[in-house]
């Protein structure tokens, strides 16, 4: 809440902010005004603050920036429209650490999947958060899709990712006796997490050096003046409590609602913001089982929109399969900046979830299917169009100062986040 971001500055923030920030009947107030800009009912006066560095949307890859460019000194400003972190995309996904297989050579997702990878497992046993490599086999279940299967094999080698091995199906059928298959391609740098933990010890990292969390926090709007980029904040559902922040660098983060975000900057022209597509994936859970049928991760062959509606093992033992792919059409900029999805399981959608899990596990029995949850991939590319690559944006592109927008920010976000983070922190702080 803006209160409790105020008591935060005060306690915590640099001389100037505590020369200016004082406490009147549990608000903040400051010392200098400034009128409100690009909202209705004309212009009033506000609180007004500079602050270094704000990261927009609390989720792993907004974490993790915040944590590095903290690491490196820097005060950070964390704002989140929600009540804590990590509550869309970064608790909604399969928990997996991918090896870096599926995608084109130089495109950023190869780039950050591999140099993510070796970071999130460096990280996660530095700080000893729950994972492990258990491995990854993408399997090929009839003639037909072996092509497929070596052209990803080319992939995973041109991107770098070391011990893949194409094996017979009997080979991948001797490791996973449940499987059915012709041929599979295994990932041994393939993995799981706890997602949570990981968040969790981010956000530990970063507040150990300074950073501040402000919830229940959203943009209102943002424009540059004198050269320097203005923020607009309120708290979310109302705008009372207003201020003004002036940082010098701003980091948008908001995953599904990155486009509507931008769209709240004044004189960001609308052709540099790339056009905004959802896919929401459920996941069932196994019912009625005393252990995993696999060790590994199992995977089809990809699908349009997704991986395909592959197996999971987490680390509690828990089996998922999912996620599959349902194209979300007309939302609106406000529903994706608030998160306003529909995330509920409908129960009838194993209907088809049992073939084509079949297809790799013949031995799946009727009922043994309960709905688990979904989540929103932040897609750039729509149906029928081929996959799309990460987009970061910086001044150099849109032309607005101190801004960097992150967008579709998909898998494999999530095992890219430190590399993320590290190439922002190298290429835009001054």
């Amino acid at each position: 809440m803006l209160p409790y971001l105020g008591r935060k500055w005060t306690r915590l923030s640099t001389k100037n902010l505590k020369q200016t920030w004082k406490l009147v009947n549990g608000d903040a107030i400051s010392s200098r005004r400034s009128p409100v800009r690009g909202l209705s009912g004309g212009a009033e006066p506000i609180a007004k603050e500079r602050v270094d560095t704000v990261v927009i949307g609390a989720g792993v890859v907004g974490l993790a920036v915040a944590r590095e460019i903290s690491r490196r000194g820097r005060e950070v400003l964390i704002l989140d429209a929600a009540s804590t972190f990590g509550t869309v995309t970064s608790s909604r996904n399969s928990e997996v650490v991918h090896a870096g297989i599926y995608y084109p050579p130089n495109s950023l997702k190869a780039k950050f999947c591999v140099r993510g990878r070796e970071l999130l497992y460096s990280y996660c046993s530095e700080h000893e958060i729950p994972h492990r490599k258990i491995g990854k086999l993408i399997v090929a279940t009839g003639s037909s899709e072996i092509p497929k299967l070596d052209l990803l094999m080319h992939l995973g080698t041109q991107n770098g990712v070391s011990g893949l091995r194409m094996l017979e199906g009997f080979e991948a059928m001797r490791m996973e006796p449940q499987l059915r298959c012709v041929k599979a391609l295994l990932s041994p740098e393939s993995g799981i997490l706890d997602t949570h933990s990981f968040m969790l010890s981010l956000v530990g990292e970063a507040e150990n050096r300074q950073a501040i969390f402000s919830y229940n926090t959203v943009v209102l709007s943002g424009f540059v003046e004198g050269k320097k980029l203005h923020l607009v904040v309120a708290e979310t559902g109302s705008l009372e409590s207003r201020f003004e922040l002036i940082p010098n660098l701003v980091v948008n983060a908001a995953g599904l609602g990155a486009q509507a975000l931008a769209k709240r900057f004044h004189g960001l022209d609308h052709r540099f913001i790339p056009s905004s597509h959802y896919a929401r994936g459920c996941y069932f859970t196994l019912l009625g089982t005393k252990s995993p049928p696999f060790n590994k991760l199992v995977y089809p062959i990809p699908e349009e929109g997704g991986l395909g509606v592959h197996v999971t093992v987490d680390l509690n033992g828990l089996v998922k399969f999912g996620p599959d792919v349902e194209w979300i059409e007309c939302t609106d900029d406000n529903s994706s900046f608030l998160n306003k999805f529909d995330y509920r399981v409908n129960p009838q959608r194993a209907e088809k979830f049992y073939p084509e899990i079949r297809k790799y596990y013949p031995d799946l029995k009727d009922g043994s299917l309960e709905p688990g949850y979904s989540g929103i991939r932040p897609k750039l590319s729509g149906p029928k169009q081929p996959p799309a690559d990460f987009v970061i944006q910086g001044e150099e592109t849109h032309g607005v100062p101190g801004l960097v927008s992150l967008f579709g920010i998909e898998s494999p976000g999530l095992t890219s986040s430190l590399a993320i983070a590290e190439h922002i922190a190298n290429k835009f702080l001054r």
